[in-house]
């Protein structure tokens, strides 16, 4: 496989894309402007939002295929490699791409906050599809940036750049929140398969070999990027995918130390600590007891 090409500041997209430098640190792409090309990896060293018009080719992350259809939006952070999976195919790219650099936030209210906009590490079929007004309002925010970077450059052009873009990104906290409603069956179905992936692992010898169940673990299993799983988990249950884990970890300690056959330390290594200090700990800060209080109380 080709290494990737790499797009390491925002000029060499621009210049892959016949696009002039009109700010070292941010550009609205018109994709349409670019030659027609075929299948690449590439490497972003920025942030990229790029939104579907027409077919562009099947955006890939890793080994799966976004769900990418038109008036979508995909989310690139700083660090990924991607692949447009149209392979020996030449086809015309279209569409819509805000790039921006870190540094162009660095010191404003959207740097502080930028870790907050959890979908930047969402992966395959996790892109949001908008409607007809979510896409205008896109559209509009590219326009007020487009205009910035066309408009004579001064004190304010940096902070009202900065300003659009951290709107853009509230506007698609907002979509998303939309999209985990609109899709409300398929997300149940998940948090059943979530529940069954739990109650397959520490009824297996997982925990031995294993260990500890994560949030990582769980989003692998179920196809899903750790960011996108622990986001709906959150808004379909109003608790944490972090502590659905810690809830039935703790289930599954108090049934077995029901089982006074088996020491504290027995139940520890079943359940997947390494040590069983740490399970006492863990359990003390969840229950408010020891392993040994709770089984003495019972």
């Amino acid at each position: 496989m080709e290494p990737p090409r790499r797009f390491e500041v925002v000029n060499d997209y621009n210049a892959f894309n016949n696009h002039p430098l009109l700010h070292p640190l941010v550009n609205v792409i018109d994709m349409s402007r670019a030659n027609p090309r075929q299948s690449v990896n590439m490497y972003f060293g920025f942030y990229v939002v790029f939104l579907k018009e027409v077919d562009c080719g099947d955006i890939r992350y890793g080994k799966k295929n976004y769900d990418y259809q038109e008036g979508t939006l995909v989310f690139i952070a700083p660090g990924q490699v991607v692949q447009v999976d149209r392979t020996g195919v030449t086809y015309q790219p279209k569409g819509q791409a805000l790039v921006f650099h870190p540094e162009l936030i660095h010191g404003t209210a959207l740097g502080r906050h930028m870790k907050d906009y959890s979908y930047f590490g969402y992966q395959s079929n996790e892109a949001l599809h908008l409607s007809d007004n979510e896409k205008k309002i896109v559209l509009d925010c590219f326009a007020h940036i487009r205009y910035e970077l066309e408009h004579a450059s001064d004190q304010h052009s940096n902070r009202l750049i900065a300003s659009n873009i951290e709107l853009l990104l509230n506007y698609c906290v907002r979509f998303y929140d939309r999209q985990f409603v609109t899709r409300n069956n398929t997300n149940k179905s998940l948090v059943e398969k979530f529940e069954a992936l739990l109650n397959e692992y520490f009824t297996s010898d997982a925990p031995l070999t294993i260990g500890l169940p994560n949030v990582a673990y769980c989003a692998r299993q179920l196809n899903l990027s750790a960011n996108y799983f622990g986001d709906l988990i959150k808004k379909e249950t109003g608790i944490s995918a972090q502590e659905h884990l810690q809830k039935k970890i703790i289930l599954e300690a108090r049934e077995r130390l029901f089982d006074r056959s088996k020491s504290v330390s027995q139940v520890a290594e079943e359940l997947g600590f390494k040590y069983a200090q740490h399970f006492t700990r863990f359990f003390k800060q969840q229950t408010g007891q020891s392993p040994n209080a709770y089984r003495g109380s019972l």
